[in-house]
């Protein structure tokens, strides 16, 4: 019994090894015929996915006045009252901005810092350029910027967000959802993703702080642009001159004010103590970023000279680093 049930099996493997190579067999051709097809079916091409449209950057500029200095400089105690002044000297806020304009503010929230700390623009004077912003009839008035930090906290403990609010206007966080490739037309920044609320925006104000940083010297108007930007930002620092001077050269602003009411002279950008801060107690409004980067290196003990931004922004035609050649305006109220 035991030898017929030996005997049965070796007939059941031999079958099954006779299965078994046929079935190889066929597989092996199968596979043959798959790798002939792959072959010649095979492209080094990527795989593409649907084309995203990439957005041309608006310019968002008035005309240039010979009425009007290019450069108003207020100096005082009463923020709200100086940065009105500094606009009125440009020609009022009705200039920039029209009835049922959507407007974006950039100001620098990218730090959860408190407003003594000055990493941050100061609340009074974002509430201050909100206030004006809706008197003069805006149909939406946009606060956003790309934090370094968390954003709700950086908004809420630097005091933004509430005077914000308080001032009539809206605070807009992005979130992954809320970017889209624009063309920059740099010599570094080609294509990149930006704030959606730039492209959806009939004004913007760009509203930078004065402050010390440990890679290009300063912080000031051209390069607060980097607030707008999604994507790997670290990468841009690899060269961040030039990197300023693109984005200086892609975001063509409708007014900018400076922030030099506080100053952070050193450890920037986030800064952290409040004995690396000084009280300036002045705001700076503009519609040459560079002119008014130049000015505002006196409050850091720089020079231009020392700020390579400044030339090569200068060589490109984006402005003049020589302020005092322009026609600007000093005042003191308060």
């Amino acid at each position: 019994m035991a030898r017929r049930i030996i005997k049965r099996n070796r007939r059941e493997l031999d079958q099954g090894r006779r299965f078994f190579l046929t079935r190889a067999g066929i597989l092996s051709g199968s596979a043959a015929l798959l790798a002939a097809g792959g072959y010649f079916t095979y492209s080094d091409q990527p795989l593409r996915h649907r084309a995203e449209p990439v957005a041309d950057l608006p310019d968002f500029r008035v005309e240039r006045s010979l009425h009007y200095p290019m450069l108003a400089i207020v100096r005082g105690s009463q923020v709200d009252a100086m940065v009105r002044q500094a606009v009125e000297k440009l020609g009022g806020i009705g200039r920039f901005i029209n009835k049922g304009d959507r407007v974006l503010l950039k100001p620098n929230v990218g730090w959860d810092r408190m407003p003594e700390q000055a990493a941050n623009t100061g609340p009074e004077v974002v509430g201050a350029v909100v206030n004006l912003c809706r008197e003069a009839g805006a149909g939406a008035i946009w606060v956003s910027d790309i934090s370094m930090n968390d954003p709700q906290r950086c908004f809420s403990r630097s005091g933004i967000l509430q005077a914000v609010q308080q001032a009539g206007g809206e605070v807009v966080l992005c979130d992954k959802e809320d970017f889209r490739v624009a063309n920059m037309g740099g010599d570094l920044l080609k294509q990149w993703p930006i704030s959606r609320f730039v492209l959806q925006a009939d004004k913007i104000i760009n509203l930078p702080i004065v402050k010390h940083h440990s890679l290009s010297g300063c912080t000031l108007a051209m390069k607060n642009w980097y607030g707008v930007l999604g994507g790997r930002r670290n990468q841009l620092h690899q060269d961040i001159h030039t990197s300023i001077v693109d984005l200086a050269n892609a975001f063509k602003p409708t007014l900018t004010l400076m922030d030099a009411v506080r100053v952070l002279k050193r450890n920037g950008p986030s800064g952290g103590n409040p004995a690396d801060v000084a009280r300036e107690n002045t705001v700076i409004a503009s519609l040459d970023e560079v002119a008014l980067d130049s000015f505002a290196l006196a409050f850091l003990g720089l020079t231009p000279e020392q700020v390579p931004f400044l030339s090569l922004a200068q060589r490109r035609n984006l402005g003049q680093v020589d302020w005092r050649s322009l026609h600007f305006s000093e005042s003191q109220i308060g």
